[in-house]
């Protein structure tokens, strides 16, 4: 950590360069103030990639940022905001800190944070910045979570962790075991020393698996971020033993917060009705998508479905719904002859579902330019005919 870097005019430096680019940048200059200017760049790249998802640190003086891969692995804002109302209590022990956008949403609930950070440098970088950000009740550590944990006999009301991916050479194969810290071992010593315990996964982490790895869970949030899915949050409460979990949705946009809540056990049970097009389309949004809760949101908003596999629901009577809504326009079979006569559209937004044909193979067939203000779904009805649907979206 180099402090030589909050000189004033080295500050002044990097807040006119931000949106330069830094291929360029580095033509131009070798050091500015006595500081090389590698270091400069690694400031300027990170904070560029904080002004929409860190805007405190952003707009806060003095603020050091480590390489733009932390950045790129820390919560967003908006998500540790989430994260910090799931608990409570007085203390709260975090055995992953890196960039500590979580621990700083937790200390404006509990009394006493601890920051564990296994990188020395990450560690002294977090404390840094939590001074300028004048926050008092987080304690860093410079050690290994687990270690730290091992080691000391406090009772902490809630255990954060965020477990990171070893390697990833097994693709899009995702389970807790292959991460560090491997929670699926260290479940016994995690419960030893708290009673709730939230464990954040990656989106790619299959539910089912995790609940074949993880005792005692009550609850999973999937978070979605302008609908796009960000994180998996497990939270454990060690007195819950039974096997009822509920799934938790919530999708965080600029304008409103979407949440749909279901019973993990009572969706394969739900009883629904299926049926063809009416004149309202309704699409889940992401995080609904990822949780699997396909019937139960049916039930929930009295909703036909188009098809068991499709995801797509229907109604004569607009609603409110956690997701995309769409007025129906015109229903054709794929087909181009019939669809050039009946639907006068040279440009659309287009999207699959269950569907053989991909988008672009679509838009080629069909002569259709990407974007505008149409809608095209592509998809298969409960009669199990391959249709477009014409939409406009409410």
């Amino acid at each position: 950590m180099n402090l030589a870097v909050l000189q004033p005019e080295i500050q002044q430096f990097i807040n006119d360069h931000l949106k330069d680019d830094p291929a360029k940048l580095l033509l131009k200059h070798k050091e500015v103030s006595g500081v090389a200017f590698t270091e400069i760049i690694t400031q300027i790249q990170a904070k560029a990639r904080c002004e929409k998802k860190l805007p405190t640190w952003f707009s806060a003086e003095n603020i050091y940022y480590p390489n733009k891969l932390n950045i790129e692995q820390t919560s967003s804002e908006p998500t540790a905001n989430y994260k910090a109302t799931l608990l409570e209590g007085n203390s709260l022990i975090d055995l992953t800190g890196g960039f500590g956008v979580d621990c700083y949403s937790f200390s404006k609930k509990f009394s006493q944070v601890t920051h564990c950070e296994i990188s020395e440098e990450l560690s002294k970088i977090v404390t840094h910045n939590y001074k300028k950000l004048k926050v008092a009740n987080i304690q860093t550590v410079a050690e290994d979570g687990i270690a730290y944990l091992q080691q000391t006999s406090l009772i902490y009301d809630c255990i954060y962790v965020d477990p990171s991916r070893r390697n990833d050479v097994k693709g899009k194969v995702f389970l807790l075991e292959d991460c560090l810290p491997d929670v699926v071992t260290l479940q016994e010593l995690l419960a030893k020393h708290a009673k709730t315990i939230l464990i954040k996964t990656s989106p790619l982490l299959d539910i089912t698996n995790g609940l074949r790895a993880l005792k005692n869970v009550k609850e999973i949030h999937v978070v979605a971020v302008q609908n796009e899915v960000k994180e998996l949050l497990w939270l454990i409460d060690t007195n819950h033993e039974t096997q009822t979990v509920v799934i938790k949705t919530v999708n965080l946009t600029h304008t409103k917060t979407e949440s749909f809540n279901f019973l993990l056990e009572e969706e394969k049970h739900q009883q629904i009705q299926y049926g063809l097009p009416k004149k309202y389309l309704y699409e889940p949004n992401a995080a609904i998508m990822k949780a699997g809760g396909f019937l139960s949101i049916a039930k929930a908003f009295q909703l036909e479905k188009l098809h068991p596999h499709s995801h797509l629901y229907t109604s004569d009577v607009l609603i409110d719904f956690p997701g995309r809504l769409f007025e129906i326009q015109k229903i054709v079979p794929f087909n181009k002859k019939i669809f050039k006569k009946e639907v006068h559209i040279s440009k659309a937004n287009i999207t699959t579902r269950n569907f053989p044909v991909s988008v672009a193979s679509i838009r080629k067939k069909l002569t259709i330019a990407d974007g505008g203000t149409d809608f095209l779904f592509a998809t298969t009805l409960s009669s199990e005919n391959k249709a477009l649907l014409h939409c406009l979206k409410i």
